[in-house]
């Protein structure tokens, strides 16, 4: 039975010399590379929904990267103990440059200037009381329903919606409830030196001229019932909540 010639080499005897049909044939038929491709896929052959997915997961990648984070609650605040003090840090000394920064601060807002005689009244600068922070003033204790806080001194430290922390001069840490408290502080005159007293009365020698006065406040506390951040911003009215201050 005679063997029957390549459909490809017969189409070639037609068309070219028998010699060169069979070179041709060998060349480009029989020796052609043949190229294989991958089995497996690669991504950018990935199906539909593949590349769906994959773009909505870097989307959310993203989202979550842009997104703040989520602020602590009150329970993780306890937990994790952010705003306590550590016991080397409840050292009087710490706070007073604090103290000498919050006296810059109430002269400011309470247009006090150095060297110029201040007068001030109950009307002209009670909203302004009432909407100051605290942080670093030094009070008093005057009045309150527990005895044992009456004459507790120091700066302030911290200033919550219900209580005031102060560290005192003994370096310890007190935390006084605002509600049924009376506190005092001291605002000396501008020019005198920050930080101190006017009020010393070991100065005996008569002069002519006395010294200028500290101006003496008292606070009640039951009035300051709301963060820092929020009398910043709260309107307070001269008949209704200032009438104790």
């Amino acid at each position: 039975m005679a063997s029957s010639k390549h459909i490809a080499q017969a189409l070639l005897e037609q068309a070219h010399p028998p010699a060169a049909a069979a070179t041709i044939f060998t060349d480009k038929v029989l020796r052609k590379p043949l190229h294989l491709r991958p089995t497996s896929p690669d991504p950018s052959s990935q199906d539909a929904r593949a590349r769906r997915r994959l773009h909505r997961l870097r989307k959310e990648e993203k989202s979550q990267r842009r997104r703040k984070p989520k602020p602590l609650s009150a329970k993780e605040k306890r937990v994790t103990g952010i705003y306590d003090i550590p016991d080397y840090q409840k050292k009087y000394e710490i706070y007073v440059p604090l103290h000498r920064m919050w006296l810059g601060y109430i002269w400011e807002i309470l247009g006090m200037k150095e060297g110029g005689k201040a007068h001030v009244t109950a009307q002209s600068i009670g909203a302004k009381l009432a909407s100051a922070d605290y942080h670093g003033a030094e009070v008093t204790i005057v009045r309150s329903r527990c005895v044992s806080m009456v004459s507790l001194a120091g700066i302030v430290v911290r200033d919550t919606k219900f209580t005031f922390q102060i560290i005192t001069k003994q370096n310890e840490l007190k935390t006084i409830p605002k509600k049924h408290t009376v506190l005092r502080f001291d605002i000396p005159q501008p020019g005198s030196k920050l930080g101190e007293s006017d009020n010393s009365t070991e100065q005996t020698d008569k002069e002519d001229e006395s010294p200028p006065r500290d101006f003496i406040f008292e606070l009640h506390g039951s009035q300051f019932e709301h963060k820092a951040t929020d009398r910043a911003t709260k309107k307070f009215k001269q008949s209704k909540s200032l009438i104790d201050l």
